[in-house]
């Protein structure tokens, strides 16, 4: 494996930890009403960090040469991704009480560690595999 295909795969391992993170302390402070979310950075930083990780992922797919039609658990991981946003999104900011969106947090983060279950099996049973 050549070095860049290390660092590309590291750096987006680590985008998506920071991903995580981040997504966490939005959704807590979500729940919370707490007036850290509407902080400018709170808006800007996640989506650069996501931007990022999805730039890094889609490099390793072309690096690879790993298409979704081609590798089932790559267009699951694509299917997560998607569902995520959505989720996440009903956490963050469309949920209309704290209730619906901390239980859309809990949903969330189940999806993405479904993700990183199919990107570490690379099956998309994910952690069933």
């Amino acid at each position: 494996m050549t070095t860049d295909y290390l660092l590309i795969k590291h750096l987006h391992m680590t985008f998506a930890g920071l991903s995580l993170a981040l997504f966490m302390l939005r959704a807590w402070w979500s729940v919370r009403e707490a007036p850290q979310l509407h902080a400018r950075w709170v808006r800007v930083v996640p989506h650069l960090v996501d931007s990022a990780l999805l730039v890094l992922g889609i490099s390793l797919m072309v690096m690879l040469r790993f298409w979704p039609h081609q590798h089932p658990w790559l267009a699951a991981k694509l299917i997560g991704l998607v569902a995520y946003i959505l989720v996440g999104t009903i956490a963050i900011k469309r949920g209309r009480t704290p209730a619906i969106r901390g239980a859309a947090a809990v949903v969330a983060i189940l999806i993405f560690l479904y993700i990183i279950g199919a990107a570490i099996q690379h099956h998309p049973l994910s952690w069933l595999a």
